[in-house]
């Protein structure tokens, strides 16, 4: 299977969950335009509590559709753009591209992969239990978290369902992902 977009979304005010929309536009340096996490600095509240001024490493988020296929083994209903996803993608293990990613989505947009995406409570207001799904433990205790990545846009362009994904991953040593 290769690499796709399975659905696009944004909004335009803050909410946990975004909208699906027939195409997204990505904007270079900003994110998605018209989506309330656009722009050159932070934009989701928790950073600008911390500090407004620091870069927006967060502009644009991206969920593999096979994770919501995996939190329903468990019994929760989770479908594109309920966590506040931009892009939901399939056939791609977005968790295991390291630091500096570039991905190529469709015809024009370039989003460079900047780190995990570090789940919030808010998971568990959506539907009570969540959370424990989307964050794990690894062999070695360590913690896993699984809803999603962060990216910044290098080129802009519209972004659809059904277009596909190419993956460039940096010449090594490779960084794993982090929280951003």
């Amino acid at each position: 299977m290769s690499a796709a977009v399975t659905k696009v979304s944004s909004n335009g005010e803050y909410s946990f969950t975004k909208p699906n929309r027939g195409s997204i536009t990505l904007l270079a340096g900003l994110g998605v335009e018209g989506d309330v996490h656009a722009g050159v600095t932070v934009k989701h509240r928790s950073r600008i509590a911390q500090d407004p001024t620091r870069p927006n490493l967060r502009q644009v988020h991206l969920i593999h559709q096979e994770l919501f296929d995996e939190v329903a083994v468990a019994g929760f209903e989770v479908g594109p753009g309920d966590l506040g996803e931009n892009i939901t993608t399939s056939g791609i293990d977005l968790l295991a591209l390291p630091t500096g990613t570039v991905l190529r989505l469709g015809e024009e947009a370039v989003v460079e992969v900047t780190g995990l995406r570090n789940p919030c409570l808010q998971i568990d207001i959506f539907q009570d239990g969540l959370l424990k799904q989307v964050v794990g433990r690894d062999e070695a205790g360590g913690i896993v978290l699984k809803a999603g990545i962060m990216g910044i846009v290098r080129v802009g362009g519209v972004v659809r369902p059904g277009d596909t994904i190419a993956v460039e991953v940096p010449d090594g040593p490779h960084r794993p992902l982090e929280r951003v």
